[in-house]
């Protein structure tokens, strides 16, 4: 016995230095933990159990039969976060590069499986050379044996991934059709083809980081919903996901005590919306403003920042809120906000987590190049994820609904369950000085002074259509608010709401204009 559990010792001493002890100072020295340690910095304390410990590859080809590493390069199993059960794969720079073989693949696949089976997140940790090019077309193979899980898992167990080193050709696809991709700044990159690549067949000049850096894809891509600071800031990243968000579908979201007053009111909403209808604000002051204290999990802070989107809580409940930003493009819906917004819509409603929606806006972007680039087919994402969803939908208008816009923006048209705008809401199908310009054109060109008749008009049409109170007579609103009573209502309605059961027509599955 004493002769196996010495080979045990050994062989598994020999697992856990991955591609050994200089290797390993080599992904230290470039500022980087190793698979092992991302896990244990991730995970509860000792709480790692791992799969497939001494799996090796079987390539025989350029030499591979003589070069085998305990673990072939990925170290997969489960543990906890927070005392929830998750499962996790890290890939290991250390090892062949990280890169991808069969039997790489087929441990993936099978914490994949054992997610999926028992209704547990899955979180990726990306650090890889890509395909394993000694392999050939089984590691090609690989890939799409992942991606194929990547599919069949969406939507019923939460995918979070984090992008630590490289991740480039084909390995982009698995992250990229995950629910939240977290990169680090400096040590992270993405994309199909690198700058050599792309300097031979265009001739154009770019650096990784301006191709496929953490900045680059969290504020023009989308690619990346944060950019981190560092590999310990992206894990915690995921573990504040991870808090916001059930296990799997069947599951409602974790409740989390809270000292914060469900009742409690602040006096100073009641000034937050400017009297003049054309000066912006920012709606995150209202959003920290009403939300359990104070704390507001921005996702895609720096992308379409003229759409706000990200996780909070009401009274210990977790929510997702969609907002207009008024300081950013007015609020107009564009491409990308429409994108943006949609996305996150859509993995609320996967994952049983409702729907606060702060509306201000006035109307879609105008413009040549956003009718060009498909402004109505993205808009209509938005709209579509927004119909589709059947969670808890409640929506709160505090100044402009305009036109197509409000109908998107969780109307009660599309099954939005709590309606409610502030007194300063002007709910029309166009703002008053475009409506006037169009209904009273002959007059005002017939008119002594165009330009006092128009004021005249213009306060008119305000006063009778841009408010919340016709809207209301007609049912579209079910409460005019007072700023200061926004919180203790929105928890009234999502308490209301909790026992919701609202259901799609049976089908294969929708057509959503992609």
């Amino acid at each position: 016995m004493k002769n196996h559990i010495a080979q045990f010792t050994e062989l598994n001493e020999q697992a856990e230095q991955g591609g050994g002890k200089e290797r390993i100072q080599k992904q230290h020295d470039a500022g980087k933990m190793t698979a092992r340690e991302r896990i244990a910095f991730l995970l509860d304390d000792h709480s790692f159990t791992e799969i497939d410990k001494f799996v090796t590859h079987n390539c025989a080809d350029f030499g591979m039969q003589d070069k085998k590493v305990l673990g072939d390069g990925v170290v997969t199993g489960f543990g906890s976060i927070d005392g929830r059960k998750v499962f996790v794969f890290a890939q290991d720079f250390t090892a062949f590069g990280g890169s991808l073989g069969e039997a790489y693949a087929r441990k993936i696949c099978k914490i994949m499986d054992l997610a999926a089976k028992n209704g547990c997140p899955v979180i990726g940790l990306n650090d890889s050379g890509g395909a394993r090019i000694q392999e050939g077309v089984v590691s090609l193979a690989g890939y799409a044996e992942i991606f194929q899980r990547n599919v069949m898992s969406s939507g019923v167990v939460p995918q979070f991934s984090v992008i630590l080193g490289p991740c480039a050709g084909g390995a982009v696809y698995s992250p990229a059709m995950t629910d939240f991709i977290v990169m680090a700044q400096k040590t992270a990159h993405m994309f199909i083809t690198g700058p050599e690549v792309i300097k031979t067949v265009t001739h154009e000049d770019v650096t990784k980081e301006e191709l496929g850096g953490a900045d680059s894809h969290a504020s023009k891509s989308g690619v990346a919903h944060f950019a981190a600071a560092d590999e310990k800031q992206a894990l915690n990243v995921i573990k504040e996901l991870f808090s916001f968000s059930p296990s799997n579908n069947c599951e409602k979201p974790p409740v989390v005590s809270t000292a914060d007053p469900i009742d409690r009111a602040d006096a100073s909403l009641d000034d937050l919306v400017p009297d003049n209808p054309n000066k912006p604000y920012d709606i995150k002051d209202l959003i920290h403003k009403v939300v359990d204290d104070g704390y507001f999990l921005e996702v895609h802070e720096k992308y379409a920042q003229n759409i706000v989107v990200g996780f909070a809580r009401f009274g210990g409940q977790s929510v997702g809120i969609v907002a207009n930003q008024p300081s950013f493009l007015a609020g107009c819906l564009d491409i990308d906000a429409s994108i943006k917004g949609a996305r996150f819509v859509r993995y609320c409603d996967s994952f049983n987590i409702p729907i606060v929606t702060l509306v201000d806006v006035p109307g879609f972007l105008p413009g040549v190049n956003q009718e060009e680039r498909g402004i109505i087919l993205h808009g209509a994402k938005l709209l579509y994820a927004f119909c589709e969803a059947t969670v808890p939908k409640v929506t709160l208008i505090t100044r402009k609904a305009y036109g197509g816009a409000y109908d998107v923006m969780s109307s009660k048209h599309i099954r939005g369950d709590i309606n409610m705008a502030y007194p300063t809401a002007e709910i029309a199908v166009m703002g008053p000085d475009g409506a006037v310009n169009i209904i009273f054109r002959k007059e005002l060109a017939e008119a002594k002074d165009p330009v006092k008749r128009k004021d005249e008009l213009v306060a008119e049409y305000r006063e009778k259509f841009a408010n919340p109170y016709k809207a209301a007579s007609l049912g579209y609103i079910d409460e005019v608010i007072l700023p200061r009573q926004t919180r203790q209502k929105i928890i009234t309605s999502l308490r209301l709401l909790e026992n919701k059961v609202d259901q799609n027509p049976k089908k294969k599955h929708g057509n959503i204009p992609l």
